[in-house]
């Protein structure tokens, strides 16, 4: 082999270098996409509101000129690529129907369609820069990973100008130490402002504000406040704030005590020692005298058809303000919650007005408050086209449910498709009606819609606390493993296990919704393959549930007396829990349409005999004589969910069936 110079080597290392311009240190176009070639003369931004700085309707500014992007045909893989424009490493997520507000301006991209791979927008296919034939309505924003790409310069990115804005809203007691029941229903409003929580003077505020706020923390309803309790409550904490800036004068006291005769001894001096305490001071329960009122926002004016508290009219305090709410206080609100919230606070249930059947539903969702809208009509139950559904449509079905307003309206079938009948389209709801039906709507006709446009909801629920009282443990992963709760009072609160006795799926959904994982794949009455660690006791027995529950506390059990059949920590319940899950749904109507009556020869009726489709009485049959008369029928399953429905064994343990002459799994 002939040998090679290090002169020559070097050339080589100069050549490859300039070739490859990696010696030159220019940045690599995934890790600094600050100059990409199809993006150069685009600017990005997000923008609207609600929204937190990773999310937001994607703005494009081309020609000097700011524009959206229509939803249609808008993707998962398309918000990637838009993400990655703004600095974000991806997407998780994407929304349609202008969820961030309508933009303004041109409507730049219409039908995106993007592998995930492109460097650039403007490597995706589409209908053309400015061509379009949607409105603003149908603006679509993303939601990215809140996590930045490396070496990232914003030069082609834009932020909008920062405005302050209502990120989450909540109640907190006015009265009352030590753990209450939840959820709260009533106390003081405080939103969470970029410095922190805050609360909303009371001047100006309205039953329409009240029901909006209500509708975020996942209430129905609202109903009227005491006010004179709470500015009771403000006089005293006032006047017992004013006492305590003054000074005590002497803090002391020495009382001497009176000499007292005792027998055989002298008199016993005692003296005490008192701090003086102001008189007027309040009862040590009232909240309101250990926190001074932080207002960070005023001038809140809603319609009370909001979805969201940004939504509404309303101002904020600068930070220069001095006199805030002069002559008001804080924001009080009391909301109402549905049956089954009030039953899990200890509320007493109030006795409602017996009502008629339902006539919304919702199918298809793997947590509560969220699936597919299906209403019922002549008896038959249908689905809800997705066009012009938006949040207030979605807020008028979650408050006629018992949710609160909703958090987001779907469109595309996201929660899987319906079957049968499309009964409504065009739902044009104001979000002040009391049903789904009492707003206009247009009906729809076979060509107009299809089941791959059936809308949804995700709805505001009330925050119970439920989570915190169940986990799982041993599992390989988090959504499988045994079952353990938490039992007790206050001081005495211990984890402990559930026995596996008559452990099944329906107990199995109510622990997988509990855990907020979905869906229940297998309830298991026996783990020996999960270590439990150190927990060891059986806690809970007898749990029976119906499967509607929100915890497992709400199904019947055994109480504080556990009886279990088989004793040890490997006899205890464990859950397989899934996110997705098929529906499976017998087409009963066309059972009904092809059912008949046949007689048939028993030389043909082999493979049912076998298969245990005839009654006991063809067992003393003159076979292959004779005949038996059969109900025959046709039948279709239709698979309602997200998840493909699979059978429990695989292809390799399946056996050849010689009478239908096909595999089957044994």
């Amino acid at each position: 082999m002939r040998p090679v110079s290090v002169w020559q080597w070097s050339l080589w290392g100069l050549l490859l270098c300039l070739l490859c311009s990696s010696c030159l240190g220019s940045p690599s176009p995934s890790t600094a996409p600050e100059k990409r070639a199809g993006s150069q003369g685009l600017r990005f931004r997000l923008a609207g509101f609600p929204r937190k700085p990773f999310e937001g309707r994607v703005e494009i500014q081309r020609a000097g000129e700011w524009g959206t992007i229509c939803d249609d045909d808008f993707t998962l893989q398309a918000a990637h690529v838009l993400c990655r424009e703004l600095g974000f490493t991806e997407a998780t997520g994407w929304t349609h129907s202008a969820k961030y507000g309508p933009g303004t301006g041109r409507i730049w991209l219409d039908n995106l369609s993007c592998s995930g791979t492109e460097r650039s927008v403007t490597e995706c296919a589409s209908r053309g820069w400015g061509n379009s034939d949607c409105t603003h309505d149908e603006d679509a924003g993303v939601i990215c990973k809140d996590e930045r790409l490396p070496g990232f310069s914003d030069s082609n990115v834009i932020e909008v100008e920062h405005h302050l804005q209502v990120e989450e809203v909540r109640i907190r007691p006015a009265v009352g130490r030590g753990r209450r029941p939840l959820p709260v229903t009533e106390g003081l409003v405080e939103v969470r402002l970029p410095d922190g929580w805050s609360q909303v003077c009371d001047k100006g505020w309205s039953a329409h504000n009240s029901h909006v706020v209500c509708g975020m923390l996942g209430f129905p309803s609202e109903k009227r406040v005491n006010v004179a309790f709470y500015r009771k409550l403000r006089k005293r904490a006032a006047k017992a704030s004013a006492r305590r800036s003054k000074p005590l004068g002497r803090p002391i006291i020495k009382l001497k005590a009176k000499p007292k005769p005792r027998v055989g001894r002298g008199p016993i001096k005692r003296v005490l020692l008192l701090q003086k305490v102001p008189k007027d001071q309040p009862p040590s329960r009232l909240l309101a005298q250990r926190q001074q009122h932080s207002f960070g926002l005023h001038g809140v004016a809603c319609v009370g058809t909001e979805a969201h508290l940004s939504l509404c009219s309303l101002e904020f305090y600068r930070a220069n303000d001095t006199t805030r709410c002069p002559g008001g206080g804080p924001a009080v609100v009391s909301c109402v919650p549905s049956p089954l919230y009030a039953a899990s606070s200890g509320q007493k249930k109030q006795q409602s007005k017996p009502q008629g059947e339902a006539r919304v539903r919702l199918k298809g969702g793997a947590h509560p408050g969220e699936g597919r809208v299906e209403v019922l009509k002549a008896g038959t139950w249908g689905t809800v086209c997705d066009r012009k559904w938006d949040l207030q449509a979605a807020s008028v079905v979650c408050r006629e449910l018992g949710f609160g307003s909703a958090r987001e309206a779907l469109s595309g079938a996201r929660m899987g498709q319906g079957m049968g009948a499309i009964h409504l389209s065009e739902v044009r709801c104001s979000g002040q009606e009391p049903s789904l039906w009492k707003c206009p709507h247009r009906n729809i006709t076979a060509e107009d819609c299809s089941h791959s446009q059936d809308a949804g909801v995700r709805c505001n629920l009330p925050y119970t606390g439920v989570e915190t009282k169940i986990r799982l443990s041993g599992g390989r992963s988090r959504h499988e493993g045994r079952v353990e709760v938490q039992t007790g009072g206050p001081g005495s609160l211990r984890w402990g296990l559930i026995c596996g006795d008559d452990w099944g799926t329906l107990e199995a959904m109510v622990a997988c919704r509990q855990l907020g994982l979905g869906y229940a794949n297998h309830g298991l009455q026996e783990t020996w393959y999960w270590d439990s660690g150190n927990i060891t006791e059986v806690v809970m027995s007898g749990v029976h549930c119906t499967g509607t529950e929100l915890s497992l506390d709400q199904c019947a059990h055994h109480g504080t007396h556990v009886a279990c059949k088989r004793t040890g920590s490997h006899f205890t319940a464990g859950v397989i829990c899934s996110e997705t899950a098929s529906d499976l749904l017998l087409h009963s109507a066309l059972v009904q349409e092809t059912a008949y009556i046949e007689d048939r020869p028993l030389h043909m009726l082999y493979c049912a005999a076998e298969e245990n489709c005839l009654a006991s009485s063809a067992r003393s049959a003159n076979w292959p004589y004779g005949h038996r008369r059969l109900l025959r029928f046709s039948s279709q399953i239709h698979n309602l969910g997200r998840a493909d429905f699979r059978p429990k064994a695989g292809r390799h343990s399946w056996v050849w069936h010689e009478c239908h002459g096909c595999l089957q799994e044994v």
